[in-house]
């Protein structure tokens, strides 16, 4: 799955985000190991939007059994490109801001990638939105080693609208 040829994003892309939300979290306990054991856990996430609608951020609480911690994303609109750009922050590693991942939205679904790397190898990341399921909005990354030929989805996110 490769990003559009042709992006199709518009500002009000992310709306669907727009609130506070509970978070079910499920991610591989190892990434490119070929594990097979998701560990699953609660997280909280609100997201408002920022530089008149060209842009939003969002505040997690994220619950990873061990070593829970907050963490924020920023997101850009490029109307020049109609691009989205996607930077995340761990508050757990403050000095670092990973490297952002570009993309666009076509018929509810969001496709960004980044060229980065895990563990010292160099990996292509992908995120996929779903905007239209009857749980809510998901979020999914994956990593490849190969170029993006294929994937291993290793971190699940499902939305559920707080009150």
């Amino acid at each position: 799955m490769q990003a559009a040829s042709v992006p199709t994003s518009t500002p009000p892309d992310f709306d669907f985000i727009i609130g506070r939300w509970q978070v079910h979290h499920r991610r591989l306990r190892h990434r490119l190991q070929g594990c097979q054991e998701w560990v699953s856990f609660s997280g909280l996430s609100e997201f408002r939007k920022l530089m008149n609608g060209q842009g939003n951020v969002d505040d997690n609480w994220l619950d990873l059994p061990g070593d829970p911690y907050h963490a924020a994303t920023l997101r850009a609109f490029d109307p020049k490109t109609r691009q989205w750009a996607i930077w995340w922050l761990d508050g757990r590693y403050p000095d670092r801001i990973d490297v952002p991942m570009r993309g666009s939205f076509t018929d509810g679904v969001g496709l960004f990638f980044a060229d980065d790397t895990f563990e010292g190898r160099p990996i292509r990341v992908r995120f996929i939105w779903t905007t239209h399921t009857p749980q809510g909005p998901r979020w999914e990354q994956a990593f490849s080693v190969d170029g993006g030929a294929s994937w291993e989805t290793n971190w699940v996110m499902d939305f559920e609208r707080m009150a």
